[in-house]
């Protein structure tokens, strides 16, 4: 994914980096996939501040991805290559031989007229193509992981994650994860053959605040110039620091306390924790 920056002609362009549109297909969204997404602002079911800072931002459409990827043995052909406002990566519009149109997230290196499938036995580990974990060779790169059969994927779904599998026993694969974890998932769950695209995500800038505010995200604001009835590192003399180790505005510690459940049934498949 190629980046683009700006000459300085305003202060908002200076550190601007965006990435190039211009490699991915000038066509709207297919219709039949799409649906209107409900904006909350960060509010719960009372109307009440749940998630601090959300709230405005433009209109967008929520593209129905296949995260499952149970049309099995139907070759598929890539007809686009799209721009989705509700994640970091891509998608790709695949057309099956069979008439049906779906979206997928779209891997690196695959490009548009490529021919992928989703097969319930070993298949080519070329990118796009789909199988259960049973099936993958070890040292294949893989993204869009489930960790239930038949869940949905739910792991690696960024732009430019993956997850490398590393090792097979019995009726488990191990998995290395994008911070390092190494974990157990059962052989039947579904993985998608490459790393997500759009790999250079990370050096985008927005540049401005109010590119931020454009992506509904609202200005953020530090606890200890807040007063003390707002936030416990409000109030004192002058500039202070919080006078105590960071918490967030409901007093739970931050930067560095574990919030993972320590009776979490799960744990069982960690093999090697990821590092903090």
């Amino acid at each position: 994914m190629p980046t683009k920056s700006y000459k300085p002609h305003t202060p908002g362009l200076r550190t601007r980096i965006v990435r190039d549109y211009s490699l991915l297909s000038d066509t709207e969204p297919y219709k039949p996939l799409t649906t209107h997404k409900k904006r909350i602002s960060g509010r719960n079911n009372a109307g009440r501040i749940s998630v601090r800072r959300r709230g405005g931002g433009t209109k967008k459409l929520l593209r129905a991805i296949d995260f499952k990827r149970e049309k099995f043995e139907v070759s598929a052909l890539v007809k686009t290559i799209e721009y989705d406002p509700n994640r970091s990566a891509d998608i790709c519009l695949l057309a099956y031989s069979d008439g049906e149109k779906r979206y997928i997230l779209a891997p690196k290196g695959l490009k548009i007229g490529d021919t992928v499938v989703s097969s319930t036995k070993s298949t080519e580990p070329q990118p796009g193509n789909s199988m259960t974990l049973e099936h993958m060779p070890l040292g294949t790169i893989v993204h869009a992981v489930e960790l239930q059969p038949k869940q949905g994927a739910k792991l690696a779904r960024g732009a430019g994650t993956y997850i490398s599998v590393v090792a097979k026993d019995k009726d488990y694969v191990s998995l290395r994860m994008p911070s390092g974890e190494v974990r157990m998932v059962h052989k039947l769950c579904r993985a998608t053959v490459g790393s997500v695209g759009a790999e250079d995500h990370f050096n985008i800038s927005l540049g401005k605040a109010g590119m931020s505010r454009i992506k509904g995200r609202r200005p953020k604001v530090r606890g200890v110039v807040m007063n003390p009835v707002d936030h416990p590192h409000g109030g004192g003399e002058g500039r202070t620091s919080g006078g105590r180790h960071p918490v967030s505005p409901t007093g739970v510690p931050t930067k560095g306390y574990r919030t993972r459940n320590k009776r979490n049934v799960s744990s069982k498949f960690i093999i090697r924790r990821r590092k903090k």
